[in-house]
């Protein structure tokens, strides 16, 4: 049966796991010179209607160095449901690749291209999640700190797909989750009720990050949302993340962000760069998460 990785969800805990195993030990033999050729000749499809650095250098090298090759397919390239219906793009691009890529807006969208899909498709982030950010992240704090479960993980900012793939999280690693949102951007309702035993909203940050192992945020305004900007700058003022906030938390807490950042909007100047960072690590490992899991799901381990 044909395995997609469109939430966290799509992998049980224990293959969450093993996942986050394999790229520490992928990460370890890249830099030791010792990698394996694992998808030596496959195609990866990169369809991006969401341009993105980060995600596109971490997919194409990480591939090519398993010994694949990608694809790289633009917004002029194919345009998901517009001219051509979703179903028959999945169908012709997934018969002549080996495992597909997608980052856009509508997660639905790439809900119907998978179910039409004969190889592996990843979400490479919708508005509604971005589960490949979460697996870089959890392997930062496992190699930084050890196994998440029974930590206090802080969400500030924007109930956005981060957020939402932070609950996901806190599900497969069971783990609590504070969320500190403003009015009108928590996250999606039905997302809270279903996982309430483990996420309590905050209104207050200080309150939220107090004594937490693991504060994360994100830009305040993303793609597509340019022109909420100062609007949002305004609603999300109290809501930055600075050194004095991170002292509320554990003495050996890390912080987090999924890059790009804002200096001085929703973190300040010398966060990214403190004690608590862990921020360039966790960049690169989008590179070694995602390597893992092609190779989950094209049954390489």
């Amino acid at each position: 049966m044909t395995r997609h990785f469109l939430t966290l969800m799509d992998l049980s805990s224990v293959e969450l796991k093993q996942v986050i195993q394999r790229a520490i030990l992928i990460k370890q033999q890249h830099r030791h010179g010792t990698a394996k050729r694992t998808l030596d000749g496959k195609v990866l499809a990169m369809i991006f209607e969401k341009s993105s650095t980060r995600t596109r250098v971490s997919f194409e090298s990480g591939v090519a160095q398993l010994g694949g090759s990608g694809l790289f397919l633009s917004s002029n390239d194919t345009q998901l449901g517009r001219g051509e219906p979703i179903e028959d793009s999945s169908r012709v691009i997934s018969s002549m690749v080996d495992i597909v890529m997608i980052r856009t807006f509508s997660h639905e969208s790439v809900e119907k291209f998978a179910s039409y899909s004969r190889v592996p498709v990843i979400n490479a982030l919708t508005d509604s999640y971005h589960p490949c950010q979460l697996l870089a992240d959890i392997q930062t704090y496992t190699e930084h700190r050890g196994d998440p479960q029974g930590k206090t993980v802080v969400w500030i900012g924007d109930g956005n797909n981060m957020c939402q793939s932070y609950i996901n999280a806190a599900k497969q690693c069971d783990f609590h989750l504070h969320i500190a949102c403003p009015e009108g951007y928590k996250p999606d309702q039905a997302l809270l009720d279903a996982n309430s035993d483990r996420i309590t909203l905050f209104d207050n940050v200080e309150a939220a990050v107090k004594n937490s192992d693991w504060v994360v945020t994100d830009t305040w305004a993303s793609m597509g949302q340019e022109e909420e900007k100062q609007q949002r700058i305004d609603d999300f003022k109290g809501f930055q993340v600075n050194e004095e906030l991170m002292s509320l938390a554990h003495k050996d807490a890390v912080f987090m962000h999924c890059l790009p950042a804002y200096r001085g909007l929703e973190i300040n100047d010398t966060v990214m760069d403190s004690k608590y960072s862990v921020v360039w690590d966790e960049a690169e490992n989008r590179l070694h998460a995602q390597k893992a899991l092609m190779e989950f799901l094209l049954g390489k381990f």
